[in-house]
């Protein structure tokens, strides 16, 4: 009887045990799968937050080509139709967002040509002296060399077209010579450039208009008895523009000069080559009025 108790006595407890351990055990899991169901709600609204993002439109990228694009072809419509101010605002951004691209390139020679046409000549050659600074190999050098002589060349032409109105001694033909430069750097470097025709033509013109201006200037010195200076300049001539029609009057000018100055051997140096390279020249009968008449006027 006593193992008898003694073998009941554990079994009682041990059911007891067991009632405890398995309500704690049940408390746990419940927090267990409150603790999941929170963390399980919380993994999808992260989730749904996600696929709302993914699926809201994109906003626009101001840097991607198709942006750049629909700029640059605001750009364009802005420059045919006159209105420059805006073009060139468009245009600057375009360069500064797509800078080491084709894009940048193609926005920098528009850009100089908006700035040209709004009369901005500085800002122009600016422009396209940076463009030929930073892209020495790009395939539009000689277009960018080309536009450089065109806008210093007509900046040239409105010079002449005031030259009546002006005092010589007050006029500057650095204008007509960096279109020159800018004329014979195309045809030297690119003499198959479809620009090269048309870039040799406007050489021969500025380089007679450029000889013209010296001997206007020797004659205007001449006029007024600065015969020194008058023999200088038609010198300057010969030298620069020995080929230009021009020299002839160059030539003349220094022998007379020369004789007012009675510097003989110079004076007939003067003659002797007037007489070799223009033998037929109506200046050599001495019938020289000074060039009263001015030399743009042809009436």
């Amino acid at each position: 009887m006593i193992e008898n108790c003694v073998e009941r006595r554990p079994a009682r407890a041990s059911a007891g045990f067991d009632e405890a351990t398995s309500l704690q055990m049940v408390t746990r899991l419940d927090s267990k799968q409150s603790a999941t169901r929170r963390l399980g709600g919380a993994a999808a609204l992260a989730l749904s937050l996600v696929l709302a993002a993914c699926s809201a439109p994109p906003k626009d990228d101001p840097n991607s080509q198709a942006s750049l694009d629909k700029l640059y072809s605001e750009a364009k419509d802005d420059l045919n139709s006159g209105s420059y101010d805006r073009a060139i605002k468009s245009l600057e951004r375009i360069e500064g967002r797509a800078a080491g691209t084709l894009t940048a390139q193609q926005a920098q020679l528009d850009l100089a040509w908006a700035f040209h046409r709004s009369g901005e000549r500085a800002q122009a050659i600016s422009t396209l002296d940076r463009f030929i600074k930073l892209n020495p190999s790009s395939p539009a050098m000689d277009y960018a060399l080309y536009m450089k002589g065109l806008v210093n060349f007509n900046e040239d032409l409105g010079l002449f077209g005031r030259l009546a109105n002006q005092d010589v001694s007050e006029r500057d033909q650095q204008a007509s010579r960096d279109a020159l430069l800018a004329f014979r750097q195309l045809v030297e470097q690119f003499p198959d450039s479809r620009y090269a025709a048309d870039g040799r033509i406007r050489i021969d013109y500025i380089t007679n208009t450029l000889a013209v201006y010296e001997v206007h200037v020797a004659r205007y010195y001449f006029n007024r008895g600065a015969y020194l200076a008058a023999a200088n300049r038609a010198q300057q001539a010969v030298q620069e523009f020995q080929r230009a029609p021009a020299a002839e009057e160059a030539l003349f000018i220094m022998s007379q000069s020369y004789d007012k100055l009675d510097l003989q051997n110079l004076r007939d140096d003067a003659r002797r080559v007037l007489e070799k390279s223009f033998p037929n020249s109506a200046y050599l009968s001495g019938n020289y009025d000074g060039g009263k008449k001015s030399w743009w006027r042809f009436w």
